[in-house]
């Protein structure tokens, strides 16, 4: 057995439409209808450009396979979702266009840059730009 990669990260909001786009706008991430029993009222699939649903959101009252409450606000014992991603510049300029707070972390020893943000419903993102 081993791990190939990050399926997905799952996000259950009460704002599942400012959630998708905000992963759209942000991440440039392509915001599809999820599959059935599904419905694009209570979930949305956002896809990175190699055609992967890596971001999963659903609305509070979406059917789950595994029920456990949910709070709003901070994710409990994960502490964030890291995204390997590219276009440093412009992910700051679309950081700062839509006022977001953001940190930057410089890891020089593998030559990485992180950027750290918050989502609308407190999930802290880190987005690792490798220098190539």
């Amino acid at each position: 057995m081993r791990v190939n990669a990050l399926d997905h990260v799952n996000i259950i909001t009460a704002d599942l439409d400012g959630t998708a786009r905000f992963y759209a706008e942000l991440l440039d991430l392509e915001r599809r209808e999820p599959p059935p029993p599904l419905t694009s009222d209570n979930a949305q699939w956002m896809y990175d450009a190699a055609g992967r649903a890596i971001v999963h959101i659903n609305s509070l009252d979406c059917p789950r396979a595994y029920e456990r409450d949910v709070t709003p606000g901070p994710t409990g014992a994960l502490h964030h979702v890291a995204l390997n991603c590219s276009g440093y510049e412009e992910t700051i300029a679309r950081l700062r266009a839509r006022g977001l707070d953001y940190r930057v972390n410089l890891v020089d020893a593998i030559s990485l840059r992180q950027v750290f943000t918050v989502d609308p419903n407190g999930v802290l993102l880190e987005l690792n730009f490798f220098a190539g």
